[in-house]
């Protein structure tokens, strides 16, 4: 499997970004507030991201892969995997859609005090989208398996 590539995750948040911007400038008036919690709920993932590659790779630079009770299952470290790539991917369409939306509001904030109060859940929700990227972009680069040192050749 192939690492996530960077340049995929920004055009993900670029497209959500614009799509957003376009349907905030049709629909704002009719949305509702932007709670500083409504962002909030990507937080706790990214924390329990950040754990899980640090216990990953504790595993890994210890040699404990394997299926004994004490070791980190292969299939534990694939699933870890697939974990930070669908993270990666929801955090850069969060990201990008709080971008978008943060984009209409700041040049509003001062003519509707609605886009006023809701730029702080919107920033909240962006940093959020941002920090579950980079939480799942370590997490998938924990698991990676070490480099296996040259066979010495035979004298």
């Amino acid at each position: 499997m192939k690492p996530t590539r960077g340049r995929d995750l920004v055009a993900l948040a670029a497209f959500a970004a614009v799509v957003t911007w376009i349907l905030v400038r049709s629909f704002y008036g009719s949305l509702p507030p932007v709670s500083v919690f409504a962002g909030a709920s990507l937080y706790p993932v990214a924390v329990i991201e950040v754990i899980l590659a640090f216990v990953v790779r504790a595993r890994v630079d210890e040699h404990r892969i394997g299926t004994d009770r004490h070791q980190l299952h292969p299939i534990t470290a694939a699933r870890a995997v697939a974990l930070a790539k669908a993270s990666s991917l929801v955090g850069a369409a969060s990201a990008g859609v709080w971008f978008g939306l943060l984009v209409y509001l700041l040049p509003e904030r001062s003519s509707v005090d609605a886009a006023a109060q809701d730029t702080a859940g919107t920033l909240v929700g962006l940093i959020g989208g941002i920090l579950l990227v980079a939480a799942a972009m370590w997490l998938e680069h924990c698991c990676k398996t070490p480099d296996e040192p040259p066979d010495e050749p035979a004298v």
